[in-house]
């Protein structure tokens, strides 16, 4: 694929710590999640990218044949897709190959944890919010030692379930990533009472 630059998206320069990559859930842009930039590294070089897939008019970062069911084809082609922009990126910013330190929400942690399966060379690690498992199979061969993982899901989640947050914490340690499991209280939400903790991981991955 032609690396370019033409994907929506927001970069804010910083200089303090990994760069961010923002991935946005079911419905959202590249300026949703911009806030959190705040709370967890006000300072730090930040990407937010627009998923370029639309569902109903919602953008979305891959296809689902319906809900909770994963268009995997389609993951595997999205995720070269963000891979190859990513460089496209690294190279128009300034950015170190595979610095970026994603946090994704539900959709957009999906195609995060995709992509750490997929191309490991893409993220130096994730913070992985209301995710599920993205790969029935995931690609084999594949190895993320020395990928630091926050998996940040909901005990009340109705997609993200207990099941889910197991599977895809063991298809993460299994091929070597340090994870860590941040569970909170509530359902398929960016949890408030969660950032302080989150902000906490991403200062140590530093």
């Amino acid at each position: 694929m032609t690396a370019t630059l033409d994907r929506p998206h927001v970069w804010l320069p910083g200089a303090d710590g990994p760069p961010l990559l923002l991935l946005h859930g079911t419905g959202g842009d590249e300026h949703d999640l911009l806030p959190l930039r705040e709370h967890l590294a006000p300072n730090a070089p930040t990407l937010s990218v627009r998923g370029t897939v639309m569902e109903n008019g919602m953008p979305r970062f891959f296809r689902r044949l319906r809900e909770g069911v994963f268009d995997e084809d389609d993951l595997h082609a999205r995720v070269d897709e963000l891979a190859t922009f990513l460089q496209s990126a690294e190279q128009h910013y300034g950015v170190a190959a595979g610095s970026w330190l994603a946090v994704g929400f539900s959709n957009g942690a999906n195609i995060a944890s995709a992509t750490l399966l997929q191309r490991p060379h893409a993220f130096s690690g994730a913070v992985l919010m209301a995710a599920m498992a993205p790969f029935h199979d995931p690609p084999q061969g594949v190895d993320l030692t020395g990928k630091r993982v926050a998996v940040v899901n909901g005990e009340h989640d109705p997609m993200a379930t207990r099941n889910e947050t197991e599977r895809l914490v063991g298809q993460l340690r299994e091929r070597g990533a340090a994870v860590t499991v941040l569970a909170h209280r509530g359902g398929h939400t960016v949890d408030p009472r969660s950032l302080p903790r989150i902000e906490r991981f991403l200062r140590e991955a530093r």
